[in-house]
Parts: structure tokens; sequence; C-alpha cells
């Protein structure tokens, strides 16, 4: 196969995995790499942390009111942690709001993404949850703390790599 058509073949491959919004955040010049679609057609894209501000701004101004949903994931033992968003586009004409997924995958060794409480106040309980379950750091949260566990805990429960402690030892640390 020659350059030519592997480019074509790739192009191809991209197209497929664009969506409207990937295309529209292309033409305004907005980092991200779309990831395709999840099992019920909503859009995926990966953001990197340090775009997140500037992109979840420009999406709020764009339309998408709503954050639906945040959470996090551990990709793999020794990998990336991930933390995701839900955005939604709430009109009151539409019977079938438009949905877009962000996903921003950061080093374990030092997972700092920038809060987006300052956008949507829904993410304040969920980005403390995926704080205290595994260990990622949303800078500029107003009060960034564990809320399943306690204070005095020591590591980040969902992680793959996490290993429990013994509980009787625990408890006799108290």
């Amino acid at each position: 196969m020659t350059s030519n058509s592997n480019k074509i073949i790739n192009d191809n491959f991209n197209s497929n995995r664009r969506g409207r919004l990937s295309i529209w955040m292309a033409q305004n010049e907005l980092s991200h790499r779309p990831l395709g679609f999840d099992y019920q057609g909503v859009e995926v894209l990966q953001i990197k942390a340090e775009d997140l501000p500037s992109i979840a701004v420009a999406l709020y101004v764009y339309g998408f009111n709503y954050l639906r949903c945040q959470c996090a994931y551990d990709v793999m033992p020794g990998g990336f942690l991930a933390s995701v968003y839900y955005l939604v586009q709430v009109q009151d004409n539409s019977d079938q709001p438009e949905e877009v997924c962000l996903k921003v995958f950061v080093s374990r060794k030092n997972p700092r993404i920038p809060s987006l409480f300052w956008i949507w106040k829904s993410s304040d309980f969920q980005e403390q949850e995926s704080y205290d379950m595994f260990g990622i750091l949303y800078e500029s949260h107003p009060h960034l703390k564990r809320i399943l566990m306690p204070e005095s805990w020591i590591g980040w429960p969902l992680r793959k790599d996490y290993i429990v402690p013994n509980f009787y030892e625990l408890q006799d640390a108290f």
C-alpha cells in the first residue's frame, strides 16, 4: 500500500469517529482528540487536563449547560487515571437533548485536573468522590476533601493497584 492510500484510510477512519461536535471544535481550533461514540451514541472526546477549563467554558457557551455526571476510573494497574464528564445541552423545545462525554487522562504519579466547579456547581461532590476514591486532585476546587473515607485513611481504595489494609490492624491504630 502506498502512503497516499494509507492517508485515505486514516482519514476515513477518523471521519467515522468524528462527530458533529468534534468537527465544530476542530473548526474553532479547540484542542481535543475524538474517541468515537459510546454504546448510547454519545460523542466521546479526549481533552488534555490543561485545556479542560477553556474547552468547558466554550462548551458551556455553546449550550452544554448541564453536567449530568462526573466520575473517574483507573484505566489499568500502574496506568493512567481518567476523569469523565457527561455534559448535556438542555433546551426547552427539545425532546432529545444532545450529550457529549469528555475524558481527561492523567498520570497516577501526579493526578491533577482543573476543577469545573466554577462552571458547573454540580461537580462539587462528584469531584470530591473522585478525589476520595482515586486521589485525583481537582485544582481550585473550593473544598476538596474526603467524603466517603475517614480523613485519616491512607491510599485510594478504587485504584486497581490498591492493597486493602488488614481491618483489625487498622482499627488498633486508632
